[in-house]
């Protein structure tokens, strides 16, 4: 008979929930269902041995090996599935592997998994809805059930390490011209790092969808959120295109001037994310515009056994504008940054559909959330008698390093997650964003950096804003266009043109004439229509 392990914690309360657990653990042990999934982004494979991931299998019957990219890009990876015909049970799903017929339509099979179905508003899974009027895919992130808690800023800023900082007096930085000027400061008066390794000024990674690093800024500098394909007046509803602005043409011009006094250098414009990543696990880069998840996570390995934080590496970002006066907006409350070209899908080579939703359904259960955003009870975190989660010195080395979390943490991290506080109302769903935690387990130098500008996290350094309006944000809709469409292919003679000429524009002796050259190039590719699109897909979100 089909097991509902964890739904069971729901129907029969705290007890019964307890008791059954108590039972599941034997029930499961010796029939726990193996998953597959793939996710066309850079990760790191959670070992079976991983105490937690048998853990959270004991308790819901199942566990997943993840699949990440390596050494491929996203677009090769996937279409090597399509040809083949072939799938995991799990993958990061879109518009490409939609229209090659690849994933299950999750809304005919969710009605007796309720965790899924609730997981979003009847309005929110609209925006998910393919042409054909079915649900294919699931958000991983940003879908919070109650209070909002955040305290880092995952998305885009321009990002500075803590010694430059520390080197300057903590000043305040605002614009892009103070933010350069420190940085050739710095780096004019500290051109190697302690062990002799050159300090690299500012770098931008430009590799393939990845280059959104470089030609995305100027929405930002204008004091707009990131919508990524498009500028929207929040008062009249306009749209406009960011890449032809005033600022856009400033910024470029910028750059050039940057790339002839080598702050920046021409390799950025073919190196491979892979080499980005070695590049910033120096701990020599100062400064580069990216999103925080990016990175991040990918050097903290390298940090760990080099001692970079020692050094003062560690990167906070600082709220850019073109000039003083522009009140930014890099940061918008994240449950508002619902992205519905993308998700976890279930894909037609799963032969076993109900076990996976299943699987999902479970994950999202607050005790499995504990489980994977905590871990255990009395090992991997304590509680007070408040019922308030916190970190014991000797628990804080487990999540400190590296090794630590890949032998005692499963946080299927690209799986969908509920977001925001607990159910118990206290904590955050996760330690990252449990507010009396983070600061303190922050590394010394984020610290010091953090109590010079008088913040107690990285939201705080940057500002915080809400939604600005009903269609935000816009590239849920641009990349979910599909390359046969008018407006899709529009948008992608428009990427290529970027990624040709932007590199050109930058490495210009001439700028003027590069940027003429550049705005030709792009005035061809007839972007009006992509625009119209736009227009016509902001009106109708803000109508509902």
């Amino acid at each position: 008979m089909k097991k509902r392990i964890i739904t069971a914690v729901a129907v029969f309360g705290l007890l019964g929930g307890i008791l059954y657990f108590a039972y599941a653990q034997t029930a499961a042990q010796n029939n726990v269902k193996h998953f597959t999934a793939f996710f066309a982004v850079e990760g790191e494979a959670i070992d079976q041995n991983n105490d937690m991931k048998k853990e959270i299998a004991r308790l819901t019957g199942a566990d997943c090996e993840e699949l990440w990219l390596v050494g491929q890009s996203k677009e090769s990876a996937l279409n090597s599935y399509i040809v083949s015909g072939e799938y995991p049970d799990f993958i990061s799903g879109d518009t490409s592997l939609y229209e090659a017929g690849a994933l299950l339509p999750l809304d005919e099979y969710w009605e007796n998994y309720p965790n899924i179905k609730n997981y979003l508003t009847e309005e929110q899974w609209e925006r998910f809805r393919r042409p054909d009027g079915h649900i294919y895919w699931i958000p991983q992130f940003g879908v919070t059930h109650g209070e909002d808690v955040e305290v880092t800023h995952s998305g885009e800023a321009f990002w500075i390490q803590t010694r430059v900082l520390k080197w300057a007096g903590y000043p305040e930085i605002h614009t892009v011209d103070e933010y350069f000027d420190l940085i050739e400061r710095y780096v004019a008066a500290n051109p190697v790092m302690e062990d002799g390794t050159p300090n690299i000024p500012f770098t931008i990674l430009c590799d393939g969808w990845r280059y959104f690093c470089l030609e995305n800024i100027p929405q930002f500098l204008d004091g707009y959120p990131n919508d990524g394909s498009c500028i929207v007046d929040p008062d009249t509803l306009q749209v406009y295109d960011y890449n032809t602005t005033d600022t856009a043409k400033w910024y470029f011009k910028k750059l050039n001037e940057e790339y002839h006094k080598d702050i920046l250098g021409a390799e950025v414009f073919t190196e491979t994310y892979e080499d980005y990543l070695a590049k910033l696990s120096t701990g020599a880069v100062c400064g580069m515009p990216d999103q925080w998840w990016q990175f991040y996570y990918s050097i903290q390995n390298a940090y760990d056994e080099q001692g970079l934080r020692e050094q003062g590496c560690d990167y906070v970002p600082l709220p850019i504008t073109r000039e003083e006066g522009i009140a930014n907006q890099w940061h918008v409350t994240r449950s508002a940054e619902l992205d519905s070209s993308t998700g976890l899908s279930i894909t037609v080579s799963c032969e076993d559909i109900d076990g996976a939703l299943q699987f999902v359904s479970d994950l999202l259960e607050p005790e499995i959330i504990k489980l994977r955003f905590w871990g255990e009870e009395g090992v991997d975190y304590s509680v007070d008698e408040n019922g308030l989660f916190y970190l014991t010195e000797e628990q804080a080395k487990r999540w400190m390093t590296s090794e630590e979390k890949r032998k005692n943490f499963c946080f299927y991290s690209y799986f969908p997650r509920v977001e925001g506080k607990l159910p118990d109302g206290i904590n955050a769903f996760s330690l990252e964003y449990q507010t009396t935690e983070f600061f303190k387990n922050q590394p010394k130098d984020i610290q010091e950096c953090f109590s010079a500008y008088g913040v107690t996290n990285y939201v705080d350094m940057i500002g915080n804003n809400e939604a600005p309006g009903a269609w935000y944000p816009m590239y849920s809709y641009t990349t979910s266009l599909s390359a046969n469409s008018p407006a899709g292919q529009v948008r992608d003679r428009m990427d290529a043109v970027k990624h040709k000429w932007l590199p050109q524009v930058i490495m210009a002796e001439d700028f003027e004439t590069a940027w003429e050259q550049y705005m030709e190039a792009y005035d061809s590719c007839n972007p009006e229509i992509y625009y119209q699109m736009l227009q016509l897909e902001v009106e109708k979100r803000v109508k509902g």
